[in-house]
């Protein structure tokens, strides 16, 4: 083909029918044409390694139809070729020329305008049409970005929480480190200041001091190991001091068996009673009271016709250092023991006179008074008015003789030994002098609120007594 020739046909822009060949050649740039790639490719890859913007996403169907278009007249086309290839092998090797030519060409040409896809465009679309439109300006790592000076800046936020995130991954890797060093540090605190198990050693057992333990007197050790449940009177202290507990215990309970003995040859209406009931228990009943403590700091027993508790009147020992009892009597007896007694004493008020008066009785329980009634009965009253009644009891005279008397509501007496006496060789001897001296006390009263069987009442004895009396009288008259 003539040059002229040839160049009209490349300048003539008009689709020739079956002259023109696809190219089969790669593109030097890396990136195919959207008229030649398939739709998986360009729906995919394609889209994403060339960042394709939506128009071009839309007008891939359109493409895809032109393409199609161009492979039917290509195919065409090859057909006339080869037709004409048969007839003229000069216009062919001519056409050969020109087809390399429009190869190159096209490789040079730009590509067709594309027509605007359906469809809203993507975020991806959106963004690069704004950073098209706007202008340039400069954002703060000195480059020039497009767009309005809020997308600017926007876009310029962007590119710095990147390097930010970096350096807050690394300073969260170091806050982590250094909370893990913290967390082996509250570890080690832990370790170090936290609960520890102290053991506390159980102390040992008092020395007796050469003093061997007696059957008939008490031991010293047990009035120190009292002394030291009152200061410290909790159950924590007293369970480290079992052992010292058992023993002072196992030592006031020989001493109350061979006491018992003794208070039974002294008064025989006493009979023999286990030691349970007989001693008092060290733990106290705080559930009334306001008392929180939980032990009783002494030990005590009582004897009487039923042993500690009852109804009768009892002897009573109460061991505490420094204040160490010996009593009895009655001790808060009921409404109608108190009745038996206030008639009794408003009957018959010399018998609870002569007793009082018995001066081995007045030498161990009332020692200040004076050797006379009125003196007595007002010590008596004295060392029992802690209890008794502020007026004159219901049925009786304010007027009466006896009134301080039927005022009381116990009816006890007591004398203070020191701690030397009950840890002397004659301890028991000294307990039983006040219980001797306390034996017409407390039969006294028995006999009042518990007669015996057959015994009726003291008017009885004494219409006996007088009636004596009056016979006696009698004959002396006839001699």
């Amino acid at each position: 083909m003539p040059p002229k020739k040839r160049a009209a046909q490349a300048m003539d822009l008009t689709p020739q029918r079956g002259s023109r060949r696809r190219s089969h050649r790669i593109s030097s740039n890396g990136k195919s044409s959207s008229y030649f790639v398939d739709d998986d490719v360009t729906d995919d890859s394609a889209a994403e390694d060339a960042g394709l913007s939506s128009r071009k996403q839309g007008s891939r169907k359109r493409a895809k139809y032109e393409s199609e278009e161009d492979e039917l007249a290509y195919e065409e086309g090859s057909e006339d070729d080869n037709d004409d290839d048969d007839h003229d092998g000069e216009d062919g090797d001519d056409r050969e020329d020109v087809h390399e030519e429009d190869e190159d060409d096209s490789e040079e040409a730009a590509p067709p305008p594309k027509k605007r896809g359906r469809g809203r465009p993507t975020k991806t679309a959106q963004s690069q049409s704004a950073s098209k439109t706007a202008g340039t300006t400069t954002g703060s790592a000195g480059k020039k970005t497009k767009g309005r000076p809020a997308v600017a800046a926007a876009a310029a936020a962007a590119t710095v929480p990147k390097v930010q995130s970096k350096k807050t991954k690394k300073d969260d890797a170091d806050e982590d480190e250094h909370e893990d060093d913290d967390d082996d540090d509250d570890d080690d605190d832990d370790d170090e200041d936290g609960p520890r198990i102290e053991f506390i050693p159980i102390p040992e057992l008092r020395d007796t001091g050469g003093v061997g333990y007696e059957d008939t007197r008490l031991h010293k050790n047990t009035l120190l190991f009292l002394g030291e449940l009152k200061a410290n009177n909790k159950r924590s202290w007293l369970k480290l001091r079992d052992p010292e507990y058992r023993r002072s215990l196992k030592d006031w309970e020989s001493f109350v068996e061979t006491l018992t003995e003794k208070i039974i040859e002294a008064d025989e209406t006493i009979p023999e009673l286990p030691l349970k009931d007989v001693i008092f228990r060290i733990y106290r009943d705080i559930r009334f009271s306001k008392d929180p403590t939980p032990y009783k700091p002494h030990y005590s027993a009582a004897w009487s016709r039923t042993g500690r508790k009852g109804p009768y009147a009892c002897y009573y020992v109460h061991v505490e250092p420094g204040h160490c009892i010996v009593g009895g009597g009655l001790w808060h007896p009921d409404a109608a023991a108190c009745a038996k007694l206030r008639a009794n004493i408003d009957e018959r008020p010399q018998r609870i006179r002569r007793v009082l008066m018995n001066p081995e009785f007045r030498r161990a329980f009332l020692p200040k008074a004076k050797d006379d009634e009125k003196s007595v009965l007002k010590a008596f009253v004295d060392s029992n008015k802690e209890n008794a009644l502020k007026t004159k009891p219901k049925g009786f005279n304010p007027d009466h003789r006896d009134i301080q008397l039927l005022k009381l509501r116990n009816y006890t007496v007591g004398r203070t030994l020191t701690d030397a006496d009950l840890l002397g060789e004659d301890a028991q001897e000294k307990i039983m002098a006040c219980i001797g001296a306390m034996v017409e006390f407390v039969t006294f009263l028995n006999t009042v609120i518990m007669p015996d069987p057959g015994q009726d009442s003291d008017s009885d004895d004494e219409s006996e007594e007088d009636g004596l009396a009056s016979d006696e009288e009698g004959g002396d008259a006839e001699d």
